[in-house]
């Protein structure tokens, strides 16, 4: 029993058509669908219907998280797990871009997570986009950012440990890499069921506030084009919030800025790839945890580790993907 990888989050906007520029003119994000309440988008070489919805609420929060499973099987599978756990779960119907899901939240810090099996296909998302090479969904335009795909989501939690030992033995998601503090305080943990550095990870929040979404994150294929991006946001009006800098847990290169309605988008680069059938999850000890989250020296911003977005919608009967 299985998850295959990381499929989509959707996101629940407050200004739904200046969150949706975002994504497309500056992110350089292609919309698949969309109504008046909902847009659908992927980067230029996601295969999926889309990886990312941004839906109208009156507050922004996480919709959740979904991930594809290995087999139809798996759901039925799923079911009986996280009901052996005391989880509830809740079946829905097949929805724009995928199959029928099972929804639950994670017993600590309530993430909201989605599995399907069917996917819908992939359709040209504008005339003329269509590329002349298979491997390719569609051309790649340079059009703003341009990342290539989807890469992952974090979170801002009280308790890194007890997140992320359920997440491993209950959804079965391997543990990659962690960052510990003084007295083994679990500072951060980042996890995969594909053999990149991590598809989600849990870091402490310093302020032990409550659990948020910390970030979603898309890829660019160089430290190059991570460069131009900066730019690019900058010049868009969105200034960074940390970086460029390098992560050393993963060895990538990273930037951090916010959208119009707050919440937090990280592009990156680079990051290593895991191939061991038996990896076992490396430890950051105190000597050498502050070069985890930025081995390049830039001092970190106080909202980095405090600051995040709901895992709750605010608005009762929000609409959701």
């Amino acid at each position: 029993m299985g998850i295959a990888h990381l499929g989509h989050a959707e996101l629940l906007v407050r200004d739904l058509p200046a969150s949706r520029a975002f994504f497309t003119d500056v992110m350089g994000l292609f919309v698949t669908e969309e109504s008046d309440d909902q847009v659908f988008l992927r980067a230029w070489q996601d295969w999926d219907h889309h990886t990312l919805v941004l839906t109208r609420a009156e507050e922004s929060s996480l919709g959740h998280v979904g991930w594809r499973v290995d087999g139809p099987e798996q759901l039925a599978a799923f079911e009986r797990r996280l009901k052996a756990q005391g989880v509830e779960a809740e079946w829905h119907a097949g929805s724009i871009g995928h199959g029928d899901s099972l929804r639950f939240r994670t017993p600590g810090a309530g993430v909201p997570h989605e599995l399907y099996w069917e996917v819908g296909p992939f359709r040209d998302p504008a005339a003329g986009l269509a590329s002349q090479l298979p491997s390719h969904p569609q051309r790649f335009t340079g059009r703003g950012v341009a990342p290539r795909r989807f890469d992952h989501v974090n979170f801002l939690v009280d308790d890194v440990k007890a997140e992320q030992e359920w997440t491993t033995d209950v959804l079965g998601t391997r543990h990659n890499y962690y960052v510990v503090g003084g007295d083994e305080l679990r500072l951060g943990s980042w996890m995969s069921h594909t053999n990149v550095s991590h598809e989600i990870a849990f870091m402490r929040n310093k302020a032990q506030s409550g659990d948020h979404l910390h970030h979603v994150a898309y890829y660019l294929d160089s430290p190059d084009q991570l460069i131009r991006g900066a730019s690019l946001l900058v010049d868009a009006g969105f200034p960074l919030e940390w970086g460029p800098g390098a992560h050393g847990t993963s060895g990538a290169i990273f930037l951090y800025v916010v959208e119009p309605s707050g919440h937090r988008v990280e592009v990156w680069t680079g990051g290593m790839l895991i191939f061991a059938p038996d990896w076992q999850p490396i430890e950051w000890d105190p000597a050498v945890s502050h070069l985890g989250l930025e081995m390049w020296g830039s001092g970190m911003p106080d909202s980095y580790l405090t600051y995040g977005t709901p895992l709750v919608a605010a608005a009762a009967g929000a609409p959701v993907a």
